[in-house]
């Protein structure tokens, strides 16, 4: 089942085409990247479907019907573009955000105490907040996304501005988010919090999607049959040293071995590679060079 759908949606800012007949299906209980460049299109369909803004053409299906105005007190969103009340008390605050999105005022603070706890921030309620760091207010922001529980967990850049310590804190309650039943939309252009952390990605550029699908069948897709050997032989290894079906692209010395990227054609097999090179150097290290999601980005990105 898909908790979100968006269908053939277009968005026009006067004389700039935010999104351009743009389709995403996100699977229910799973991490959805929502990917691209600055400014390719991903915060305006986020708002779209947050009712903040409406689309000029197309639809949003939740939970495969047409997408209501009560359906956001089902959504979390952490919007990229952070904003607190300054002047306000934290735990003032935080009350006041739950309130917002249906809790009772005692419901609030129970589940208030357990995220407060949990991040160690209990010193934090009588705060104001212009006086924390930019990462403990978007830890705030976090637990007030959170707070009610929503089916819909978006999340815009959720990582801008904080440490890695606190980045990998955040990555695991996302995990844990949606090991516990949630579906989370992650809107990045950081390519490796996508490959720990997402499980389908849709990217988008110049206001379409031009890529979407599972991560690791793209990542298949995206295959390129090249090899890393790492050989003891210091030789000066040509082209075509290990015959045809097998061309050497790149080579370096290491400190006690040399590194070959090898090409293979169609036909050849990592087997085959190995029975060849084996005759003529001796072998450390074989494997294969699978694409990263950043590869796979920028591939896209350029090529169109």
């Amino acid at each position: 089942m898909h908790v979100l759908e968006t269908k053939e949606v277009i968005k026009q800012y006067a004389n700039h085409l935010a999104l351009d007949r743009v389709s995403i299906s996100v699977p229910e209980n799973t991490i959805f990247g929502l990917l691209g460049p600055n400014g390719a299109g991903k915060t305006t369909l986020l708002r779209i479907v947050n009712r903040i803004t409406g689309p000029d053409h197309g639809e949003v299906l939740f939970n495969g019907r047409k997408l209501m105005p009560e359906d956001v007190l089902q959504m979390g969103y952490l919007p990229e573009e952070r904003g607190l009340y300054r002047k306000m008390k934290v735990g003032e605050q935080a009350l006041y955000l739950a309130q917002l999105k249906g809790l009772s005022k005692g419901e609030a603070i129970q589940r208030l105490k357990y995220w407060f706890e949990k991040f160690e921030i209990q010193s934090w309620w009588d705060k104001k907040v212009e006086e924390l760091s930019k990462g403990m207010q978007q830890k705030l922001q976090f637990i007030a996304t959170v707070l009610h529980r929503p089916r819909l967990l978006i999340f815009d850049e959720p990582f801008s501005g904080f440490d890695p310590i606190n980045t990998l804190m955040l990555k695991n309650e996302i995990l844990e988010l949606r090991n516990q039943g949630a579906t989370v939309i992650f809107s990045t252009h950081n390519m490796e919090s996508v490959e720990e952390i997402c499980d389908n990605i849709a990217l988008i550029h110049q206001s379409k999607v031009v890529l979407a699908g599972g991560v690791q069948e793209i990542k298949e897709t995206y295959r390129s049959q090249k090899v890393r050997l790492e050989v003891t032989e210091r030789n000066s290894f040509l082209p075509d040293s290990f015959g045809n079906g097998f061309t050497i692209t790149s080579s370096r010395q290491l400190r006690n071995r040399q590194e070959l990227i090898v090409q293979m054609d169609g036909h050849q097999t990592l087997n085959n590679l190995l029975q060849t090179a084996l005759t003529k150097v001796q072998i450390v290290k074989a494997e294969e060079v699978v694409p990263g999601m950043n590869d796979i980005f920028i591939q896209m990105v350029e090529g169109n």
